[in-house]
């Protein structure tokens, strides 16, 4: 889900390097957090792949979220408000792109958060 300003600090101070951020503007002026600012400032990169919902879930997007993933390396904090399109995004990463059976990609989704995107 969304982490908070103290939780964002706890990943810096653990050493995550990026922050890959799937929710749209919109969803981030609602939450009220300066998110890129405060992740900037605290040193780590800060990626936007926006995501508002089930026809987001392209190709498109889950290449760049791979793109992002690999550019960044290990550690690496993705999020969105709830974990369920980080899921799904992961899980099309592995069926698409990596070439994991379905049944399979789908238990990886799960494991990352995916509750209904499925």
């Amino acid at each position: 889900g969304q982490p908070a300003p103290a939780q964002l600090q706890a990943v810096a101070s653990a050493g995550i390097s990026t922050v890959i951020n799937l929710r749209p503007n919109a969803e981030m002026e609602a939450c009220g957090i300066d998110e890129r600012t405060l992740v900037e400032s605290l040193g780590m990169k800060y990626v936007v792949i926006p995501v508002s919902g089930p026809g987001s879930l392209q190709p498109d997007t889950v290449r760049a979220l791979d793109a992002a993933l690999n550019e960044a390396g290990t550690p690496v904090l993705v999020h969105c408000g709830s974990a369920n399109r980080v899921g799904a995004l992961f899980a099309l990463r592995a069926a698409w792109l990596q070439g994991v059976a379905p049944a399979e990609a789908v238990a990886l989704g799960q494991a990352a958060g995916m509750t209904a995107l499925e």
